[in-house]
């Protein structure tokens, strides 16, 4: 490949990958092109994106975008970068769930934040729960001494209003 091809793929990444902070490395070595259009399909439709990379030329890629520290994941074999979507938890899960479905696809990293994750790090990013998942357990948390508030205000007057229907039950019965 000449230089000048690798000048306009280099600059065709650093477009892609601009303003992505987040994502997930892949081997989808060996993965058939039916499978690889349906994932790819189905990221999409969640707004995740796929990009098989030269490593080379994404690690240049990453120098110029100040992502230097991700080159690290770029060293050897195929890669495919899944970025996108609402988190990167979101992704890594997307992603987990491909992985069960074709054999062929493998995790091999992940960068977060600026921290690189190797594949174990990249599996349990998939394990988090996501931000809609942690925004409801907030939620929740909240509300919680709210309704313990309720409750107790609210207790009592059931109380004495249970004993005053069972006295006029009786009351009744007797008359």
């Amino acid at each position: 490949m000449s230089k000048y091809i690798k000048e306009l793929l280099q600059k065709e990444l650093e477009g892609k990958f601009d303003g992505v902070s987040d994502f997930v490395i892949l081997s989808t070595k060996g993965v058939g092109g039916n499978d690889n259009n349906e994932m790819r399909g189905v990221m999409k439709a969640k707004g995740i994106k796929m990009s098989v990379v030269k490593n080379q030329i994404m690690r240049r890629a990453l120098d110029k975008l100040d992502l230097a520290a991700a080159a690290s994941l770029f060293m050897a074999g195929p890669c495919t970068v899944a970025y996108g979507g609402d988190s990167v938890v979101d992704v890594a899960k997307e992603c987990a769930d491909w992985a069960k479905k074709i054999d062929a696809i493998a995790f091999r990293g992940a960068f977060v934040d600026g921290n690189v994750m190797d594949e174990k790090g990249a599996k349990a990013l998939s394990k988090m729960p996501s931000r809609a998942e942690l925004q409801g357990t907030i939620v929740q948390i909240a509300n919680t001494p709210g309704m313990n508030i309720a409750g107790a205000i609210a207790s009592p007057g059931g109380n004495i209003a249970g004993c005053i229907k069972t006295l006029i039950e009786n009351l009744e019965e007797a008359a």
